[in-house]
């Protein structure tokens, strides 16, 4: 099996370089296309899923998704008249997803971008919470100091906790997570003295007391926020995806060709790797492993007594499918005898009461909200560049070319002066510094110097004679410390300049390291002010 190299064809993604700029590949106007054509490709049919077939699979999957993304953000969203409308057949549905943390608003665009085109095309819009991804790092870096010399720290927002999914990750220290907002702000206000955080706070310790889930009462105060702003968008975690029946179809039918997975898989991170001359066996993705029977699927799995998440394996017992971590903990779904694949499914979905948590992988999880959930799936730049990986799998495990899907990303630095400062400058201080002791003769002005007894017009004369000197062997080295001896003479009359330049240098060098702060685009959307960050988020957006 060769996978062709164009199935795995590098789009050039990079993160916008210009304060106020967006990444939109394809372009606005081309979503109402691209989205045709998704809805043309589903229901062309070409994918059976165990007797259902692909377009019915993600009606079911929509009614499904609708009704408990419904569920669960009236569970939380304070005024429950103001949420969408929803259709009551299945309907256009556009999706995007990130984990829950305070990511910067680059990664928020996204959000606004999914609410605005969803109303455009007459489409359902609804975030993805990934939590199934554990927590990077309890610290956030704050900005503070002042525009001239602005420094960061890493501010905790909580203890460090232990290494498990969001979804199983609790507030470990709820003094320190709650005095998280005040603390920042004293930290940010020489920067930003009314920053977003100080409004968005309130709503994420009221959520947190409601919710002890660290990532949950983040993500929900947050989407508070967005309807606060207007945005009519449902959220649902992944973990509630990966509850519903159509997730549990779609899953027996990868499970049950483990092997072919398994194969397809591995071919296309060998590609991948061979395409963008990686070594790394981790990147993009490491290899699924084979331990025979045991197959790896690219799938978690973790218990409630033990939530810390580990790969899934699989294998062939009688009438049974066996999942298991390989480290000890086994279960068995039963496989009906007559080729009826419901048994299973049924199997999948009681794994929950049993106190076992099957969770996608990033593959898999874009992989179903691409082909099954949603009619438009909003990438930022990572996600984008994992499903080059995700495109190839749909193409050789299922047989049918990938829906489309649209990359965002946006830069919006902290409103504050920069210096303006360019590493050029610092170039040019080290070129005339270097001149000064190489050839101070240019920078001295001799029109007051007169007479053959003028010291300084007798080391340039000097100098020139020695430059104009052929170089022999037997001169070379006597030629040299001349040279040399008469640029230390000549020193004395450009101190003054050499000054200036150490001064400009010092300058220069902390405009650089002040800039370079100010100029991190991954701030925290909430250490932002929040007139300024709204109005530049909708500055980006379609039909502003």
């Amino acid at each position: 099996m060769n996978l062709r190299a164009d199935s795995l064809a590098y789009r050039r993604l990079r993160a916008p370089q210009q304060d106020g700029e967006a990444l939109i590949d394809p372009p606005w106007s081309s979503v109402g296309e691209m989205v045709a054509a998704n809805v043309r490709l589903r229901r062309s049919g070409g994918i059976d899923f165990l007797g259902t077939s692909w377009a019915a699979l993600a009606d079911e999957a929509r009614r499904e998704l609708l009704t408990d993304a419904a569920r669960y953000v009236a569970s939380y969203m304070p005024e429950k008249n103001d949420l969408p409308c929803l259709p009551e057949n299945p309907c256009k549905v556009f999706l995007a997803g990130h984990q829950p943390q305070l990511f910067h608003p680059g990664v928020w665009f996204k959000n606004f971008a999914l609410g605005r085109l969803a109303e455009q095309h007459g489409a359902v819009a609804i975030n993805l919470v990934i939590d199934s991804d554990t927590m990077k790092s309890h610290l956030v870096r704050v900005p503070g100091g002042t525009p001239g010399a602005p420094r960061t720290v890493m501010i905790p927002l909580d203890d460090p906790g232990p290494v498990v999914p969001f979804e199983e990750r609790p507030i470990a220290n709820r003094s320190l997570f709650e005095s998280f907002g005040p603390r920042t702000m004293e930290h940010l206000a020489g920067l930003i003295p009314n920053p977003l955080l100080r409004h968005y706070w309130p709503l994420a310790v009221e959520r947190s007391r409601r919710n002890g889930n660290l990532g949950e009462c983040l993500a929900q105060s947050r989407h508070q926020w967005e309807r606060r702003w207007g945005l009519q968008t449902l959220e649902i975690p992944q973990s509630e995806v990966c509850r519903l029946r159509s997730f549990a179809r779609f899953t027996v039918r990868l499970l049950a060709e483990a092997e072919r997975l398994l194969a397809v898989y591995n071919e296309a991170v060998h590609e991948y790797r061979r395409i963008h001359r990686i070594r790394s066996t981790a990147q993009p993705v490491p290899d699924l492993a084979i331990d025979p029977p045991w197959i790896e699927v690219p799938y978690w799995i973790w218990t409630c007594q033990d939530p810390r998440r580990r790969h899934l394996f699989v294998c062939r017992r009688d009438r049974h499918l066996v999942l298991s971590d390989q480290q000890g903990f086994e279960c068995a779904i039963e496989l009906s005898s007559t080729g009826d694949p419901d048994r299973a499914v049924q199997g999948i979905l009681e794994l929950g009461q049993r106190g076992v948590k099957l969770r996608s992988r990033a593959l898999v999880t874009t992989m179903f909200a691409r082909l099954i959930l949603g009619d438009l799936f909003l990438h930022g730049i990572g996600g984008a560049k994992y499903d080059q990986l995700t495109d190839a799998i749909i193409q050789r495990f299922f047989g049918v070319e990938p829906p489309g899907f649209l990359v965002l990303s946006a830069t919006i630095l902290l409103p504050v002066p920069r210096s303006g400062a360019t590493r050029e400058d610092a170039r040019r201080i080290h070129r005339q510094l270097r001149d000064l002791d190489y050839h101070p003769e240019t920078f001295v002005d001799t029109r007051d110097c007169e007479g053959s007894d003028c010291e300084l017009g007798s080391l340039i004369a000097a100098k020139k004679r020695w430059i104009a000197t052929p170089l022999t062997i037997e001169n070379a080295r006597t030629r040299h410390l001349e040279i040399r001896r008469i640029n230390a003479a000549l020193q004395p009359w450009v101190a003054d300049r050499r000054q200036a330049l150490l001064r400009e240098r010092e300058t220069v060098a902390a405009a650089l390291a002040a800039d370079a702060v100010l100029s991190w685009r991954e701030f925290a959307f909430c250490l932002y002010p929040e007139t300024f960050l709204r109005n530049a988020l909708a500055s980006l957006l379609p039909g502003s």
